[in-house]
């Protein structure tokens, strides 16, 4: 985390942009998130200055997490049944000289109220004496997959990154372990492994400055975890390389402290702080965005903004769609034996006051379709706030754009389009993007089941609810705008 001795000016791209690019709702406010924790059905993630935020499903955040010894940019990692907080002692910068001091200590529970919080003794596990070019704070941690060894990174844009190797039975230093340099010029670094690579992410820019911040997050890559890392057109991270992974989006400044959360196969979130965001008086809050790999490389993704959308299959490239009986246009251009002297003008667009009589009064069933976006085939996916929420998510209803026609889910696993959307559960779909960049539609509850199924097309002309399957394109979607 470095303190600002110059600014700089942020571009401001947008003023109006949808909700769902927000920090996440409730009281977000934080700086330097530590990697998001689930513990005992809620999650966790701690800021500078010793507080931190919980919530219950991932979307909503207050504050009430607890971690004592104050400092800065803290990480935390659940190591069996225990978890691992990191964190640096001073706040870096040239105030304290650059000397830093890297602390770790156990917990058998983040829950504050439970018999069982408490932490242990602090280790100390990383120094720098002001003196050498290193600055010892912004701790992030890695449980190595592979090995099972255990790895911290440290450091800020006043010299050099540097890993070392940590004990992940006791926290402590391995003995006789020296640190090794991995990166130069930035900070808030975490190591995550991917598909045989390991990954350093850390931020380039300025922080602590508001609007004026301009943090951003980088990524190299190695096949070894002390490097060296390169970027995506052969920079050295130790040359100040770096492939941008988030950046500022509109009234949202400044992106860091990165953490990855894998929840499933094909669904990965990532954490991090926005430095200002403009809606909430340039505070300081915890996003969470999807991750999309690409070409091997992380990149932020996107949330569903609200909007009017087609929905299309991955598998086939049709659309989602009421299945209806097809209302023709009138015949306009085309054919054969067509004057082509006559003057050219515009054919107007089926609309749907031109069809929506035509159509059933109680529940339609969905379909999968060829595509002509007409208004049985357009959609409008809108966030429902007062419904609560999921990792990283608003749930959402989907309507027949125009209508109030709502997809939903029904008991023996099928869809089918409601008259009126009213909100109860089986209406309401979350919707996550997938690491390949298509998007999983799930609703919140199928009716007296607990089981998880997705919006599948199956076969060409049929949708319906099942178990979702990453290398399976059936179940996997597109939101197409008009």
């Amino acid at each position: 985390m470095k303190r600002i001795n110059i600014l700089s000016l942020c571009t401001l791209l947008s003023m109006i942009l949808s909700s769902s690019l927000s920090g996440q709702v409730g009281k977000p406010f934080i700086h330097d998130p530590s990697t998001i924790v689930e513990c005992e059905g809620k999650y966790y993630t701690f800021g500078t200055g010793g507080g931190g935020l919980i919530s219950e499903d991932g979307w909503n955040w207050n504050g009430g997490a607890v971690r004592p010894g104050g400092g800065a940019a803290p990480d935390a990692i659940k190591i069996g049944n225990r978890y691992l907080i990191a964190y640096g002692a001073t706040g870096g910068g040239a105030a304290v000289g650059h000397r830093g001091k890297i602390y770790t200590m156990w917990n058998k529970t983040l829950d504050p109220n439970s018999p069982d919080f408490k932490y242990t003794d602090t280790v100390a596990v990383a120094y720098s004496d002001g003196y050498e070019d290193c600055d010892a704070i912004d701790p992030g941690m890695m449980l190595d997959p592979i090995t099972g060894r255990l790895w911290l990174t440290y450091g800020t844009y006043y010299g050099f990154t540097r890993v070392v190797e940590l004990d992940p039975k006791t926290g402590k230093r391995v003995v006789g372990n020296k640190s090794v340099d991995i990166a130069i010029v930035c900070e808030a670094s975490i190591l995550t492994y991917h598909d045989g690579w390991y990954y350093l992410l850390a931020n380039h820019g300025t922080c602590c400055d508001g609007a004026n911040s301009t943090y951003n997050i980088v990524v190299g890559r190695s096949k070894k975890v002390t490097g060296p890392f390169i970027d995506n057109v052969g920079r050295s991270m130790l040359e100040g390389g770096g492939k941008m992974v988030a950046a500022t989006r509109g009234r949202l400044i400044g992106p860091g402290h990165f953490g990855r959360n894998i929840l499933s196969d094909g669904v990965e979130k990532m954490s991090l702080h926005y430095e200002a965001d403009l809606d909430q008086s340039g505070r300081s809050v915890l996003a969470i965005l999807p991750i999309v790999w690409k070409d091997g490389w992380p990149i932020a993704g996107e949330n569903i903004k609200e909007g009017t959308y087609e929905i299309e299959s991955v598998r086939r490239g049709y659309g989602l769609e009421l299945d209806i009986d097809f209302a023709r246009m009138a015949r306009a251009g085309g054919g054969f034996g067509r004057n082509n002297d006559e003057p050219i003008k515009p054919v107007a667009s089926q609309e749907l006051a031109d069809v929506i009589q035509t159509w059933p009064t109680g529940n339609i069933n969905a379909r999968v379709g060829d595509y002509m976006f007409r208004p049985h085939q357009k959609w409008t996916v809108v966030p429902v706030p007062e419904a609560g929420g999921y990792f990283g998510g608003a749930y959402y209803k989907i309507v027949i754009a125009g209508t109030e026609r709502a997809l939903a889910a029904t008991a023996d696993g099928e869809v089918i389009t409601v008259p009126t959307f009213s909100g109860t559960s089986e209406q309401l779909w979350r919707i996550d993007q997938l690491t390949d960049g298509s998007y999983r539609i799930m609703p919140k509850e199928i009716p007296n089941s607990k089981e998880e199924l997705v919006l599948i097309s199956f076969g060409d002309t049929r949708p319906t609810l099942g178990k979702f399957d990453m290398k399976n394109d059936n179940g996997k979607w597109n939101f197409r705008a008009p």
